[in-house]
């Protein structure tokens, strides 16, 4: 069997797309899109991926899965070329010939991603994606130690834990790491994506100041940095929360980056408002930040409150994406003349430990080593071996 996979979104659908390819049968060519909900705009993206396929491989048969397939199911199915619909309960099996495992890989690269969670258990007034991925779940500690084993025969460098909220894993995000890192003594690099604050474990906290294979750069869920906003967002902590989370990884583990989703334009959001999500760029050190404009969901208490104009939204998006942009330019141009540790991911570009993208002339994918950083290009530092 010949299996495209196109996925939008999350890194938890990537690790999903690879398993839906690694598990199917021999015998038809099929096309997977693994769907976005996120916003408007991924749904959107969603539809034209769809219709792009059909239109390059119209021999081919096309399975649409993922958030926005399980949200609206009647809807993509109707679409040209659209062969099957399958939610997100069952799209691992959707092609699957054998009993599925945890979802784990990223075709191509020496970064894999492994699943260890699904679904979340909150009600954020913005997010659908409760809806599309149900309660939270968390994969039995031996079904995710026998992927990262799998993914490390692979030939993967580096092993990053996804989910849609690891740190409501069962028994704690920082333990499972724990077990992990001592089942497992191949795994020599460990990172971990989007983290709740206030979720954080102790053990977390442990390995941030003592292990040096849990890689120190930590993504934050903030999403504003105003308190009355984060209340109608429902969120479960205030801006204080925020700056002492990042105060906290920064004294157990100096030089530590971060980096955090925000959303700009939320219904109801003024002036002053805006501007202390602003303000949380510097006093959390951002220097990673994902930036959405505010995009109304279907079926969320958000959709139901007094709107923003979209004009208004999108300059708002725009004037803390520049924001962001020159934090990390700053960030990026301190860098100049020191040593990183990297890892090379393909064509010579990798990211250092601290997650900077780095391009070094001449290195072979899944390369390690130090590299002495000699300046910086547009979004990315170059890079000589030390």
């Amino acid at each position: 069997m010949s299996v495209e996979t196109i996925t939008l979104g999350c890194r938890l659908n990537l690790a999903e797309s690879e398993t839906i390819a690694s598990t199917a049968p021999r015998g038809e060519n099929w096309i997977v899109v693994n769907s976005c909900a996120v916003t408007n705009e991924a749904v959107r993206q969603t539809r034209q991926a769809i219709r792009r396929a059909h239109r390059e491989r119209p021999a081919a048969k096309i399975l649409v899965t993922g958030c926005a397939a399980e949200l609206d199911p009647v809807s993509f199915a109707a679409m040209p070329g659209v062969s099957r619909v399958v939610g997100n309960t069952s799209k691992l099996n959707a092609l699957a010939a054998n009993d599925v495992m945890a979802p784990a890989g990223f075709h191509g690269h020496v970064r894999s991603f492994v699943a260890v969670q699904t679904g979340c258990d909150h009600r954020c007034t913005f997010c659908s994606i409760w809806q599309a991925r149900g309660p939270s779940r968390s994969l039995p500690f031996e079904l995710v130690r026998d992927a990262v084993a799998r993914e490390i025969n692979r030939g993967a460098a580096e092993i990053v834990l996804t989910g849609v909220d690891i740190t409501d894993y069962n028994g704690g995000i920082g333990t499972l790491c724990q077990r992990l890192l001592a089942a497992e003594p191949r795994l020599k690099r460990l990172r971990l994506s989007s983290l709740d604050g206030v979720e954080m474990d102790e053990a977390l906290f442990e390995l941030i100041a003592g292990e040096p294979l849990l890689l120190p750069h930590f993504h934050l869920s903030l999403q504003a940095g105003d308190d009355l906003i984060l209340k109608r967002m429902k969120r479960r902590h205030c801006r204080v929360d925020a700056v002492r989370a990042v105060d906290r990884i920064k004294a157990a583990r100096p030089g530590a980056t971060i980096g955090a989703d925000l959303i700009a334009g939320f219904p109801t959001e003024t002036e002053e408002m805006a501007d202390n999500s602003l303000k949380l760029l510097d006093d959390c050190d951002i220097v990673a930040a994902h930036i959405f404009p505010f995009s109304p969901r279907p079926n969320t208490p958000a959709a139901r409150m007094p709107q923003l104009r979209r004009e208004l939204v999108k300059s708002r998006a725009a004037r803390l994406r520049e924001r962001a942009a020159d934090r990390r330019t700053r960030w990026l141009d301190t860098l100049i003349g020191s040593v990183q540790p990297v890892l090379i991911e393909s064509d010579g570009k990798g990211h250092a430990d601290n997650f900077a993208p780095i391009v070094i002339k001449d290195a072979s994918r899944g390369e390690t080593g130090l590299a002495r950083i000699t300046g910086c290009d547009g979004d990315h530092l170059t890079a000589v071996w030390a």
